[in-house]
């Protein structure tokens, strides 16, 4: 399958059919790496944005648009998954935070003038959607000069679909296998939480691969200098805290983390 054989409606359909199991188990604790090791990282780099207008683009049911509200910020938050923004608004009428939710793909912004944020983010939702280049062009367009863009995403050069774990003699994550980095079809991961039963239908979520330079090219096409770049590691104390994420301390980056700046470059308009 390659990248143009799935339609953003068909990607919308997986996350509609996702959206109600996944919300439960989101507001559970179940996302465990969300909690305990992404977030904390991707709102370190974020920094304060208090008072700051806000396009949190691939929203989801919102948890992470939550945060952010409750931190100050003033939020919009737009998916692709009419089920998932459903859910994030009976969310914001349970408990008002004066977020807006709209359903809308991320590389279709036209509902948004030019220059109608201060900061776009998107959390772990870039690498799902299949038109990576439209998304940086709208991100750049519908930001204010100099306006930051933060995103993160599962790290391209280690999730690959070739991706695997090596035990050693006594079943421990000893080493990494990664191939297929070059391999851009399309695919259908299913997976469930950690916490989750065995029983527990998996999740079928749309990946689209990409290269490192995909992304860091697609950010200057679109008009962004790169500010900066972290692959964050779980610390000694986190480790300690949680033992699951000493293979990510050991081994290999699990996440990519960017922050880009509006430029009035070429191509960004």
């Amino acid at each position: 399958m390659t990248l143009s054989s799935m339609p953003e409606e068909e990607v919308a359909r997986h996350w509609d059919a996702n959206a109600d199991q996944w919300t439960e188990h989101v507001r559970k604790g179940w996302d465990t790496f969300r909690d305990h090791f992404n977030n904390p990282a991707f709102f370190e780099l974020v920094g304060d944005l208090r008072g700051k207008t806000v396009l949190d683009a691939g929203c989801g049911e919102g948890y992470n648009t939550r945060l952010l509200a409750r931190a100050g910020a003033r939020l919009t938050g737009v998916d692709i998954s009419p089920r998932m923004i459903g859910l994030a608004q009976a969310e914001e009428e349970h408990e008002p935070l004066g977020i807006r939710y709209d359903v809308a793909s991320f590389s279709d912004l036209s509902r948004f003038d030019d220059g109608s944020f201060d900061v776009v983010v998107s959390t772990m939702a870039l690498m799902d959607g299949p038109d990576l280049e439209g998304a940086l062009r709208e991100f750049h367009r519908v930001l204010r000069p100099a306006g930051d863009l933060f995103f993160s995403v599962t790290h391209p050069c280690f999730m690959t679909k070739g991706f695997d774990w090596l035990r050693d003699d006594e079943g421990k994550l000893a080493r990494l296998l990664v191939s297929g980095y070059f391999d851009s079809k399309t695919w259908v991961e299913r997976w469930r939480f950690n916490p989750a039963s065995e029983e527990t239908p998996l999740f079928a979520i749309p990946v689209f691969p990409r290269t490192l330079s995909d992304y860091v090219n697609g950010l200057i096409a679109a008009g962004f200098a790169l500010r900066e770049m972290r692959e964050p590691r779980p610390s000694e104390e986190a480790c300690r805290e949680h033992p699951w994420l000493q293979p990510w301390r050991e081994h290999a980056a699990l996440f990519l983390h960017i922050r880009a700046v509006k430029t009035a470059g070429e191509g960004g308009g």
